[in-house]
């Protein structure tokens, strides 16, 4: 296991573009860390830099506190998982998990190869099929296969490229479910790459976040969720994705398309000399009026409007609400909507609902936002105006102790398990 520190890396290929750049974080020993961000942002590139697949134009890269810039990845001893698999179609299960062995010609005994990979094979659930050839089996048993294969090698560190995308969801589901287990089990340096909201949210103790080649923020999935550094991030980050509306101070109160918010003095003072501020709004801040507890109606603020359509999906159900902005708000939804990869952000508002309203389309209804949780951003620089950096930093340690705190019993509950076997 080790450390990995980028500093300043650059990425620039011919036409002088920086694909990354001047990227910098540090990535502890068994830290499990994702890149994530729209096509094109960078982050398989990055992933690529880390392992020596890609050359760094500028800044240094460190495994272990050694400078690594001009290793060659074989001499990295970092191991690569990749989306397509990468196994060879001739050889059966168990050849391809001893393949890295096998490659290191004379290094490693027969005796000590069986043993890694059997021993990675029972970790994976893949003791049954080493017999086997890789199109005789199933996509998630092949990516066990290569996560096998990584492994076995004990590399310091290893490197996942979208793993999971060829996948179908409730397989998705499954296999992410394995990888946070195995990681908490080994203990693992681990950077994975993914375009995947789920994934992002769900497997890393901190999230990256990339746009353009540029490091957006990098924090703790909740950090990241309840305190985003700026517009770009609180859109990308949860879905449905988070509304922007516009807003304008007056008389102590927030001016919405929604009607008048009050919402709390702090969060106020800091839209103090603004003309106009984005204001977002999570759909789950939203629920139906009627289902609200009236102690809680105080605090927050209810408004009439009229839903276009409904969608609901059982265990709840989104609302669709259309506003028509200013021109100024219609420019910055679209350059956001760039920025997202997506090709328009529809003046919409998207509201989450109890699977048990009956709010129905094209009826006046009666919703609750609750506006101690907005947010207020600046249009001109997309920067939240509200964040909370101690407060943020404070999830972000908390996720990272209850990691290091998983990993802890996770190695404690494998070295009983081994005891009892001896």
């Amino acid at each position: 296991m080790a450390s990995i520190t980028l500093q300043n890396l650059v990425k620039k290929y011919g036409d002088g573009f920086p694909a990354v750049n001047d990227v910098s974080i540090d990535i502890d020993d068994g830290e499990f860390i994702i890149l994530v961000g729209p096509s094109g942002c960078g982050k398989s590139t990055l992933l690529r830099m880390i392992v020596g697949l890609e050359d760094i134009t500028e800044g240094e890269l460190l495994i272990d506190g050694e400078r690594v810039n001009d290793k060659a990845p074989r001499d990295r001893n970092l191991a690569m998982v990749f989306q397509n698999y990468a196994l060879y179609p001739h050889l059966t299960v168990y050849e391809n998990i001893a393949f890295p062995l096998r490659l290191a010609k004379g290094k490693h005994s027969e005796e000590e190869t069986n043993k890694r990979v059997q021993a990675a094979a029972a970790t994976l659930e893949l003791t049954e099929h080493l017999e086997r050839k890789p199109a005789n089996l199933s996509g998630g048993q092949r990516q066990r296969v290569a996560m096998g294969r990584a492994i076995v090698r004990q590399a310091d560190a290893f490197l996942f490229d979208e793993p999971l995308s060829n996948l179908d969801a409730k397989l998705r589901g499954q296999m992410r479910s394995e990888i946070s287990q195995m990681q908490r089990r080994l203990g693992v340096t681990s950077v994975y790459v993914t375009h995947d909201q789920t994934e992002a949210m769900t497997l890393g103790d901190r999230v990256a976040v990339l746009k353009k080649g540029i490091l957006q923020q990098i924090a703790s999935p909740r950090e990241l969720y309840e305190e985003p550094t700026n517009i770009f991030v609180a859109g990308f980050i949860g879905s449905p994705s988070m509304n922007f509306i516009p807003g304008q101070v007056e008389n102590g109160k927030l001016q919405t398309v929604l009607g008048e918010l009050e919402i709390p003095q702090h969060k106020l003072d800091k839209a103090e000399g603004k003309k106009i501020v984005m204001v977002g709004i999570r759909p789950e801040f939203f629920e139906d009026a009627k289902l609200v507890d009236e102690a809680k109606k105080p605090l927050g603020a209810t408004f009439t409007t009229r839903l276009t359509h409904t969608e609901w999906l059982g265990n709840e159900q989104y609302g669709y609400m259309d506003f028509d902005p200013a021109p100024e708000v219609r420019d910055l939804l679209n350059s956001l909507a760039k920025d997202l990869d997506a090709d328009e952000l529809k003046p919409q508002i998207v509201v989450t609902l109890d699977s048990a309203s009956r709010i129905r389309a094209g009826r006046d209804a009666e919703l609750w936002v609750d506006t101690r949780k907005v947010h207020l951003f600046d249009p001109e620089t997309g920067n939240s105006l509200t964040r909370d950096p101690e407060a943020g930093a404070a999830l972000t340690q908390e996720a990272i102790q209850d990691r290091q705190d998983e990993i802890e019993a996770a190695r404690s509950e494998a070295n009983a398990s081994g005891q009892q076997a001896s």
